[in-house]
């Protein structure tokens, strides 16, 4: 068959087009990872919540809700979730109901049915629920994995009493108990009461999870001791390095870092002095970020003898020395942005390494209620100053629980209790200024959640 000229530039055009529409059906098809969110539904001890998950349009930041997702958590009141390093493995924390069927649990009105449900990663994002595991101490709080994902360690508010510790304590969960553990003081030295991380061992097959006893402690104690104590009032706890560091404290008092130094084996043996003392009066939260350990704290502060706060929070950047005692920076604190508050998470973008940003809750009973995201650039040598635009422009729901940087270093996410829903931004690469995705690539920049998100996570896996 032969073509004429006409013929054969029509044929090359219908070509190339075809090419191109290919291409872009391939660019706007393309997944580079996945975003998950806890949340609650119900709130009762028999009730549970829901994970949520999201594909990542890796050219607009779009996100499109995985097939199968929403489902259970596998336990009432999801606070934390964490996807180990091989991508293979999502652990959830449910913190479990009060009697009154809230997650406002304390010693004396323990959450009951509390766990630590496992899930395994499928094709396309998919969460198939596998076992059921249960932490040592009472009224868990947090959870991490370390980065070799061998390892998980939960970090419980309180410390179970000697008689209700779990004879079978990864298959059974202990009954929650008023009593003091004496143990506490017998372990550790200066500890009274306390409360504990339970630490665990992965199987990299199944992800089935094994307890890690006490070796220091069951020595010195003639007994097994199946948890870590840490000092009482425990709030997060963060690895750094061979450090894993646990903050301590309560609202309207100094706050304190308990250091324990981290083997290969997942034991934890505690360092130095024991207990430092920080500045923070109302710490919410110890982040490790761009180099830095950095406390957030929702403590006002004062300048130049005023009597209302120039900003209602702030944040203290440390670096990690020997024996895992933190060195305050010289700029410490830095003020939070002056209309926000409450800091409870803060990222460092990972591209340019030269911002980074917190995620502020809000205080429903301050007259500075605002919540949302701040940016920050870090200069060098180290005085972060305030992005120039900040917070306009950054646009998230009400109530940000979780700030997540996307694996292709594009867009970060919120996820928000207040009106459940989660919001997505894109990266000013110049700026370092966060645009709503409807400004900057004309995706949607909120998307709804079946009921308040308690956290947010990425799995970095592409599609």
């Amino acid at each position: 068959m032969k073509f004429t000229k006409f013929g054969k530039a029509l044929l090359l055009s219908a070509l190339s087009a075809g090419v191109i529409l290919s291409f872009t059906s391939c660019v706007e098809s393309y997944t580079v990872g996945y975003l998950y969110v806890t949340g609650t539904v119900t709130a009762t001890p028999s009730g549970n919540g829901i994970i949520s998950g999201f594909k990542i349009d890796h050219n607009t930041g779009k996100l499109r809700a995985i097939n199968g997702l929403p489902i259970s958590s596998g336990g009432a009141n999801p606070v934390r979730a964490v996807l180990t390093a091989n991508n293979r493995f999502v652990y959830v924390l449910n913190k479990g109901a009060n009697k009154e069927g809230t997650s406002d649990c304390t010693s004396a009105d323990p959450c009951l049915n509390s766990n630590i449900a496992l899930f395994v990663v499928g094709a396309n994002g998919i969460l198939t629920q596998q076992q059921t595991f249960y932490t040592q101490g009472i009224n868990p709080v947090r959870l991490l994995a370390d980065g070799s994902g061998a390892h998980l360690y939960v970090l419980d508010h309180d410390s179970p009493a000697p008689s209700s510790t779990a004879s079978n304590p990864v298959a059974s969960s202990p009954s929650p108990s008023k009593n003091a553990n004496t143990n506490c003081s017998a372990a550790v030295a200066g500890l009274t009461s306390c409360g504990d991380i339970t630490a665990f061992s992965i199987n990299q097959s199944t992800g089935r999870l094994t307890l890690i006893v006490n070796q220091v402690a069951t020595a010195n104690l003639n007994t097994s001791l199946p948890y870590f104590p840490v000092p009482s009032n425990a709030i997060d706890f963060v690895l750094s390095g061979s450090y894993l560091l646990t903050l301590n404290g309560t609202a309207g008092n100094l706050a304190s870092v308990f250091p324990y130094t981290y083997a290969s084996t997942g034991q934890l043996t505690v360092v130095g002095s024991g207990v430092q003392t920080l500045s923070a009066l109302n710490a919410t939260a110890i982040v490790s970020a761009g180099g830095y350990i950095w406390v957030l704290d929702n403590t006002p502060i004062y300048q130049n003898g005023s009597t209302s706060p120039s900003s209602q929070s702030q944040f203290w950047a440390y670096t990690t020395g020997s024996n895992g005692f933190l060195s305050s920076e010289s700029a410490s604190p830095i003020a939070d942005d002056a209309n926000q508050s409450n800091p409870i998470y803060l990222v460092a973008e990972t591209g340019k390494n030269k911002w980074f940003y917190a995620a502020n809750q809000g205080n429903e009973t301050s007259s500075i209620s605002q919540s949302g995201i701040a940016g920050w650039l870090i200069n060098s040598p180290f005085q972060p100053t305030e992005l120039e635009g900040t917070p306009i422009g950054f646009g998230t729901g009400a109530g940000p629980q979780c700030l997540v940087e996307d694996p292709s270093k594009q867009f970060f996410y919120t996820a928000n209790a207040n009106d459940s829903t989660v919001t997505a931004q894109s990266l000013d690469e110049n700026s370092g200024l966060l645009v709503p995705l409807a400004q900057s690539t004309k995706a949607p920049s909120s998307y709804s959640l079946n009921g308040p998100a308690t956290w947010c996570f990425m799995d970095t896996r592409t599609n």
